[in-house]
């Protein structure tokens, strides 16, 4: 801890992407060890993703944007909500013109694209992980903001609990790219490298937000609400499409509680 708070802001958003990333990594890195995965503990897997980024969504984003505006008196939410819709405003365009492929049902989305379906699959997971990078980097910029309602501790467990979410959404691609004929190796890497966006888009969010201060609570809401489009429009119906929405829900459930224990037992 005392380590980080020796670096600036961008440098500890840098550090705490890089944390996401290993363990995106480490979970690709299951391709090594098994062959195929259950189909019904990848919902479980998907479901507790879900759990993850909605607790953080609200108790690391929203909740401190809506305390930094409270000077705005009966205006204090508008912030928050302008920030909330714009972040699934910008998921939606990149949605509907990013070609990918939905992990799970096998559906390709976006713009017409000759691209193979390896290259597809990591597309999706990639869409995911840019808005789970800017919340990591906007924690840490509200940290060296020094508001009240912002700490060191609060902003690392945001990135443990976003970490321990990416471990199934590593095993989540590689296994798949297996199954596709690629490799071990090659699975690996395709996995892995679709949580490279996440320490690029933490230093954008942190070097944002330093400079321009006023648009922190924008900035947390836009956060917050690009993570609930992804979790609506596509985590949690992978999840529940192949006939285990109770295991799924239950992996809901669990990942939620775990960030909201992280969040309020660090913060």
């Amino acid at each position: 801890m005392s380590f980080l708070l020796s670096l600036p802001p961008v440098a500890q958003a840098l550090c705490a992407g890089l944390f996401t990333w290993a363990m995106t990594a480490l979970g690709a890195a299951f391709v090594f060890t098994a062959r195929e995965i259950p189909r019904r503990v990848l919902d479980f897997m998907l479901g507790f993703a879900a759990g993850v980024m909605l607790a953080a969504s609200y108790w690391s984003l929203l909740a401190p944007a809506l305390e930094m505006s409270e000077y705005m008196g009966t205006w204090s939410f508008v912030p928050a909500v302008t920030g909330f819709l714009l972040g699934g405003v910008f998921l939606r365009l990149v949605d509907r013109f990013l070609p990918h492929l939905h992990v799970m049902q096998n559906q390709k989305e976006g713009m017409s694209s000759s691209w193979r379906r390896s290259t597809l699959l990591v597309a999706a997971i990639t869409l995911h992980n840019i808005p789970e990078g800017l919340a990591v980097g906007v924690a840490f910029g509200a940290v060296a903001a020094g508001l009240p309602s912002a700490d060191l501790a609060g902003a690392l467990a945001l990135a443990m609990g976003i970490g321990i979410q990416n471990l199934p959404e590593g095993t989540a691609v590689s296994v798949p790219l297996r199954r596709e004929g690629l490799s071990r190796r090659k699975a690996f890497m395709y996995g892995q490298f679709s949580g490279m966006v996440e320490p690029v888009a933490a230093v954008i969010g942190a070097a944002a937000v330093t400079v321009a201060q006023p648009l922190l609570p924008y900035a947390l809401a836009f956060a917050a609400g690009a993570m609930v489009f992804v979790v609506v429009e596509e985590v949690v119906p992978e999840s529940q499409a192949s006939g285990h929405g109770d295991l799924a829900t239950a992996g809901v459930m669990l990942g939620f509680a775990v960030m909201m224990t992280l969040d309020v037992a660090l913060g």
